[in-house]
Formats: C-alpha cells, sequence, structure tokens
C-alpha cells in the first residue's frame, strides 16, 4: 500500500500549538478524491490540504474537513506554502515571490516573503467578494446561545462569500462573543437549510487594542465544532465589515483562537470602491509541529 508524506503545519502563529494546525500532504499525485477525503478524516483537523501538480497554476490545492471539500481556505493556504517553501519548492530570497494556486473557484495568487526573524509570510488574495442572503437575527441568536438585542445593532446577519459562503454574525461585544454556546445540531441544520459552509461570529472588541477585530468560528455541518483561527471567513468578514460601513481601514489584525486556548492573529488588507469591497487578501505565518508518512 502506498505511503504519503503528511506534515501538520499550525498557522497563524509563530508559536507551536498555537493558531490553527492543518494537515499537508505536498504530493498527492494518485490520491483519489475519496482518498484524500479518508485522509482528512483520519487526520480530524479542521482541514488537510492535498497538493498536485496544475497545467493553470504553479499547484492544485484541494482542502476537506473531516466531512466535506471546501473551495477555499486560509489557514490551509499558509500551512500548505509555509510546507512547500520548507521543502524547497519554492524557493525564497531577500524579494517578495508570487506565485499561484489552482483552487475549485478557480487560480488565485499568493504572495511570499520573509520575515526578520526568517518565518515566511503567506499572504492570499481570495476571490471577489459576494454578498448573498440576509439572515433571521432571531433564529441566529436563539442558536447561538444569546439574545436577539446581543448582536450588533443595525448590522443584517448575512452569508457572504470570498470563495467560499459562510455567515457573517457581528455581536455587540467581546463580552457577548465569549458567553456564545451554539446548539451544534441545529447551527448545522441552519448551515445545510441556508445553503452556506459555516459561521463566523465576531466583535469588534478585542483583548489586544492592536487588534480590530476578535472572532470565532462554528462548522458543525462539515465536522468542525468550532475552528480556532479563520482565514477565507476572516476575508468574508473583512468584506463584510467594509460593505457595511463597520471596518474601512485598509489593513488591519484580527484575533482569534484565544478562547480555545489556541490564539492567532490574521492580517487583513481590503481595497474598495465607495460601498463595495473589491479585493480582499489575508496573511500570516506558520510553523511546523509533526512530520511523517500516512498509509492510504
Amino acid at each position: 500500500m502506498p505511503e504519503y508524506e503528511i506534515t501538520t503545519v499550525d498557522s497563524f502563529t509563530t508559536k507551536r500549538y498555537a493558531g490553527n494546525p492543518c494537515g499537508v500532504v505536498t504530493h498527492a499525485e494518485g490520491l483519489a478524491p475519496e482518498q484524500m477525503q479518508a485522509v482528512a478524516r483520519e487526520m480530524n483537523l479542521s482541514e488537510t490540504a492535498f497538493v498536485t501538480p496544475s497545467q493553470a497554476a504553479d499547484v492544485r490545492v484541494r482542502f476537506f474537513t473531516p466531512r466535506k471539500e471546501i473551495p477555499l481556505a486560509g489557514h490551509p493556504t499558509i500551512a500548505t506554502m509555509h510546507a512547500l517553501v520548507e521543502e524547497g519548492r519554492f524557493e525564497l530570497g531577500g524579494e517578495p515571490r508570487r506565485i499561484t494556486q489552482e483552487l475549485n473557484v478557480g487560480v488565485l495568487p499568493v504572495d511570499l516573503s520573509r520575515r526578520e526573524e526568517g518565518c515566511v509570510r503567506v499572504a492570499m488574495t481570495q476571490a471577489t467578494p459576494e454578498f448573498h442572503q440576509e439572515l433571521d437575527r432571531e433564529a441566529f441568536a436563539d442558536v447561538l446561545g444569546i439574545e436577539t438585542p446581543d448582536l450588533l445593532a443595525g448590522a443584517p446577519p448575512q452569508v457572504v462569500s470570498t470563495g467560499t459562503r459562510q455567515a457573517m454574525i457581528p455581536v455587540r461585544s467581546l463580552a457577548v462573543l465569549e458567553r456564545v454556546s451554539p446548539d451544534l445540531a441545529r447551527l448545522a441544520e441552519l448551515e445545510t437549510a441556508e445553503g452556506y459552509f459555516s459561521t463566523h461570529v465576531f466583535a469588534l472588541e478585542t483583548h489586544d487594542p492592536a487588534n480590530r477585530v476578535h472572532s470565532r468560528h462554528f462548522g458543525p455541518s462539515s465536522g468542525v465544532w468550532e475552528d480556532p483561527v479563520t482565514g477565507s471567513a476572516t476575508g468574508g468578514m473583512a468584506a463584510y465589515l467594509w460593505r457595511h460601513g463597520l471596518v474601512r481601514e485598509a489593513s488591519y489584525t484580527v484575533e482569534q483562537g484565544h478562547i480555545m486556548g489556541r490564539p492567532g492573529h490574521v492580517e487583513v488588507e481590503v481595497e474598495g470602491e465607495g460601498d463595495t469591497p473589491t479585493t480582499v487578501r489575508i496573511a500570516g505565518t506558520a510553523v511546523t509541529v509533526l512530520r511523517g508518512t500516512i498509509t492510504v
């Protein structure tokens, strides 16, 4: 039976056992999608990434949660590019380097650079923001275990996509965010009924005043009860914040994972015209924690 090298990388952190862990198979040639899904289920992390050759980009990357494939993912992109640089696939000198990855949503650029401390900064451009249906405030407050007035006034819960459809649920304070205790079975039903992938809850208050937003993320329909630090949803959240006039800054940092004991930080860059966000990028660093092989 064939064996494949697999690496576990913690994303959005420079410290091991913080941020968000991701499994990465950098040479996944020969694996069928059902085998990739089986490996992801065995790893039981929020996502596992699989890299194969591409005729349209520098690499083809597919992302799987323990239950399903996801079209675009943030922390696995950070982890994957970190792993590829470590194994020498992409060499970095003193200047930033742009490469491309082919995802299920198309070909998107990734910018790689070295920070002074030597770690690799990975900046991912996400798909053009799309804004979908607004969601019932009362229903989502109830399923999150909070009251309707705990939601941020004047900011409708809404499904947003920068490559993956996710629900954006702003709450009025960090204290409310810390109290969120979702009914995961009912939340999974809502995710399926409303046709989106996962649920992102956030507040415009932070533990560290240097950061702009604190967030939490839940994806029970895909087998992710709570995700420590989420890149794709941070991109969708940044688009939402711009669209609704809540944050119009060109760059800032989001904190997540502190409530789970896995703190991490996502760098955000947004470009827009009026109320319309046109380009969203998320960036971060990563650290490798495990290398081994898996038999398929």
